[in-house]
């Protein structure tokens, strides 16, 4: 079974050794394009450097330089530019160079675990060799590579497959920070709701009507506000208590929602950290500060 079944999205899930699942996002064409821009000045720079310092030793070397040194001195520094510099940089730095640092990208191997010398190593030669630049039919070689990342589900080159390894976005994009607070009194209610029936889409909606309310005008406002707590209530049991106004019923089912969730991710977290703690970044402690809303529509 393929150890990695993304969805829709750039996301998916790896299945590690140790049997704990992992949600990763599958880095797509355009991150890895940029991250390879990046990396194409670092070596284009490192070229010219190491060439004027292959430059020098020749000039000091005087007559017993000859074009047979030159050819050999010119292999090697191409060899290190285009084979060292990645492999070196992968493998010291956890399957990052330059540019995938600057794209939040890292490599790792299929099931998750970091990569080892050999799998930077294979996938730069199977890179070096038929993708870029490549030695062997540059054009078609370039052609079958770019519609192998096009195509394959977890958008692996042919350097990836080679040697089971995939790209992964280590930075996770920021979320909308702000949820609404509990309503004081009802957080023993809204602990036992049934939020099965609330999907993403309504919640969303709702979340939008909160943070937004204030901008609207009357009597759109109240219609709005009736009609998200009127569709809540259809799809949230049990009922909210007698005399709870239509904003602090949304907000409590809202705030839940979002309780639970902070919880299942802490959970998953934690799991991913006992695996893998450089996936897992560092919780921002930062305080958003609370928003009131002023939504007087009743439920």
């Amino acid at each position: 079974m393929d150890p990695l079944s993304p969805p829709a999205g750039g996301s998916g899930r790896l299945v590690s050794g140790e049997a704990v699942e992992l949600d990763v996002r599958i880095a797509g064409i355009g991150s890895r394009v940029l991250a390879v821009m990046v990396d194409l000045v670092v070596q284009a720079v490192a070229f010219l450097v190491l060439g004027w310092a292959t430059g020098l030793v020749v000039a000091l070397a005087g007559p017993t330089a000859d074009a047979a040194l030159m050819a050999g001195l010119t292999v090697v520094l191409t060899v290190v530019v285009l084979v060292g510099y990645p492999v070196a940089m992968e493998t010291l730095a956890g399957g990052r160079t330059v540019g995938k640092l600057a794209l939040g990208l890292r490599v790792v191997r299929a099931d998750g675990g970091p990569i080892r010398f050999r799998h930077a190593l294979t996938r730069r030669l199977v890179a070096v060799a038929v993708e870029w630049p490549g030695l062997v039919f540059p054009i078609l070689t370039w052609i079958v590579s770019l519609t192998t990342m096009l195509a394959h589900p977890r958008g692996e080159r042919l350097g990836d497959l080679t040697a089971g390894t995939i790209v992964i976005h280590e930075r996770t994009p920021s979320a909308w920070g702000w949820a609404p607070a509990m309503p004081p009194g009802l957080g023993p209610w809204a602990a036992l709701l049934d939020l099965t029936g609330l999907d993403d889409d309504l919640a969303l909606a709702v979340r939008h009507f909160l943070a937004r309310n204030r901008h609207l005008r009357e009597p759109a406002r109240s219609r709005l506000g009736h009609a998200l707590a009127a569709e809540v209530a259809s799809r949230v049991t049990p009922p909210p208590p007698p005399g709870v106004p239509g904003w602090a019923y949304l907000a409590a089912v809202l705030a839940e929602r979002h309780r639970r969730a902070a919880g299942r991710l802490a959970a998953a977290r934690a799991a991913t950290a006992s695996v893998w703690p450089g996936l897992t970044p560092k919780p921002d402690h930062t305080p958003t500060g609370d928003r009131q809303t002023s939504f007087i529509a009743s439920a």
